[in-house]
């Protein structure tokens, strides 16, 4: 089963459900800022992307220049952060299966669906 974990208020991640709508696969729409992820939903996502939890925070929010930035945080900390403030995950991802990528650029998407 392929899930796309979306924002509709972000263009990237509007263009990535789109290229999946185009796929004609079925796949699950986890509108994730409605949603929240559970701390082990973020743990396996990212062992699915094979990243850091560093590498999925968009460091340009401004919760994150506020009250992250600088700081020398473990891979919890960020976890954690990201649930706390679901808006520093990066989106689009794509989970089909074992694999996980980051809809930036859309077309990445298209290598696991």
């Amino acid at each position: 089963m392929i899930t796309i974990y979306h924002n509709p208020r972000c263009s990237k991640s509007r263009e990535g459900l789109e290229l999946l709508e185009k796929s004609g696969k079925t796949f699950e729409v986890v509108k994730y800022l409605e949603d929240n992820l559970t701390k082990e939903d973020l743990e396996t996502i990212i062992i699915k992307l094979g990243i850091q939890p560093i590498d999925l925070v968009r460091k340009n929010e401004a919760i994150w220049k506020s009250d992250y930035k600088g700081k020398n945080l473990s891979d919890k900390q960020v976890i954690d952060a990201m649930i706390t403030n679901p808006k520093l995950i990066e989106r689009p991802i794509v989970v089909n299966g074992s694999k996980a990528v980051i809809g930036r650029p859309k077309e990445s998407i298209s290598k696991i669906i």
